[in-house]
Formats: structure tokens, C-alpha cells, sequence
């Protein structure tokens, strides 16, 4: 049986989601909460397996919950459930120990799901929520190569060795190798080949440069 704690501040919500957790004859709300200083005070009360948690509350907001929460008891798994999904909201609260987080229009056969996995420890994103990371993720490797390394991958996807890409960029080919020794360690490979593969795959260059 896998124990839930609901925190909302907006009854509708609660009483929607007590409804629909209903169905489901492996799980068991042992409360509702209306903002996260309720929250908090019934995770130790009742030491549920998964709290499904908004963000935007009154008296405590859910970032702060998951704080204090994750804090004292940090086997609870918490699933973010809200309708906020910008960068600002989403890595506070993954980074605060968040197990999940998704929209509250996740459709109850999606949210079902997710809760079991919750309850294991897995990791829950909504399909949105994982393309805005991984957007995220491709902007700071972006930004990690500079300018000048960036065209040295550029003309390494062309087939350019170490010679012409000197020669292109003005440069001497030891300066080129130390860029690709960077580049290497920024992107965590080891070979030029892999290196364009992965810039290429995270948009950092195109082959139509």
C-alpha cells in the first residue's frame, strides 16, 4: 500500500485528487494539507511514502516544504504536482530533493504511474518538464566552449585536421590542440570524432556551418 500525503491550498484541487487517488486499490491518503506548514507538520505526523506537493501555497510555499521535509525525512519522495513550469520553479525544486515533478494536467492513468514510481525512489518528469532540462542542458554546454573552440569543432565536422583548422584560423597547430583538449574535458569525451557527435546532438554546432 503506498501511503499519500496531498498538499493544495485549493480545495477543488484536493477533493479532485482524493477522488481520483480513490480508485487505485494500492493506495491509501492518509491526509490532505492546505499549505506547506500543514505539510510539513503531517509528512512527520503520518510518514507517508509520497507527498504530492504544489508549489504555490500560502504561509509556507512548496519549495520551502520540500526543504524543510527532505531535511528531516529524507526517505519521503516527494512528487511536485502544479501548473508551474518555468526554470525557476522546476530546479529549485528537483535541486531541494524533489523525487518528480509534474503538471496538474497529467492525465490520472500518467499521474497513477507516477506515483508508484515515486514510491520506489525513480525519478518523475512530465515529457514537458524533461525537454525544457534537456534544452537547458544543451544551452550550458553551449555556453561552456567559447567562441574560438566552438569554430574549431566547426571545421573538425568539416573533416579539417589539426593542420588546416591552424591554418583557417590563423592560429598554430599547437594552439590547436589545446582547444581540442578542452573541448574534450568539457564534454566529456576523448576523441574529436565523439566530440563533434556530441556537439552536434546538443546543437552546439551544425554541419551547415
Amino acid at each position: 500500500m503506498i501511503r499519500i500525503l496531498i498538499a493544495d491550498d485549493h480545495p477543488v484541487v484536493r477533493s479532485g485528487l482524493k477522488a481520483i487517488l480513490a480508485s487505485q486499490p494500492d493506495f491509501e491518503l492518509v491526509a490532505d494539507a492546505e499549505n506547506g506548514n500543514a505539510a510539513v507538520a503531517f509528512s512527520e505526523k503520518f510518514n507517508p511514502d509520497v507527498i504530492l506537493m504544489d508549489m504555490q501555497m500560502p504561509f509556507m510555499d512548496g519549495l520551502t516544504a520540500i526543504k524543510k521535509i527532505h531535511a528531516r525525512q529524507a526517505h519521503i519522495n516527494i512528487l511536485v504536482l502544479t501548473t508551474y513550469d518555468t526554470d525557476s520553479d522546476i530546479m529549485p525544486a528537483l535541486e531541494a530533493g524533489a523525487t518528480g515533478y509534474l503538471l496538474k494536467d497529467t492525465p490520472p492513468e500518467e499521474l497513477f504511474r507516477a506515483i508508484r514510481s515515486a514510491s520506489r525512489g525513480e525519478k518523475v518528469l512530465a515529457p514537458a518538464i524533461t525537454a525544457r532540462l534537456m534544452e537547458r542542458l544543451s544551452l550550458r554546454a553551449e555556453k561552456s566552449l567559447s567562441r574560438r573552440e566552438i569554430e574549431v569543432l566547426e571545421l573538425a565536422s568539416h573533416g579539417g585536421s589539426n593542420k588546416d583548422i591552424a591554418a583557417k584560423l590563423h592560429i598554430t597547430e599547437a594552439t590547436v590542440k589545446s582547444h581540442f583538449v578542452h573541448i574534450f574535458d568539457k564534454l566529456g569525451v576523448t576523441d574529436r570524432t565523439a566530440a563533434v557527435t556530441v556537439a552536434l546532438e546538443k546543437k552546439i554546432i551544425r554541419l551547415d556551418s
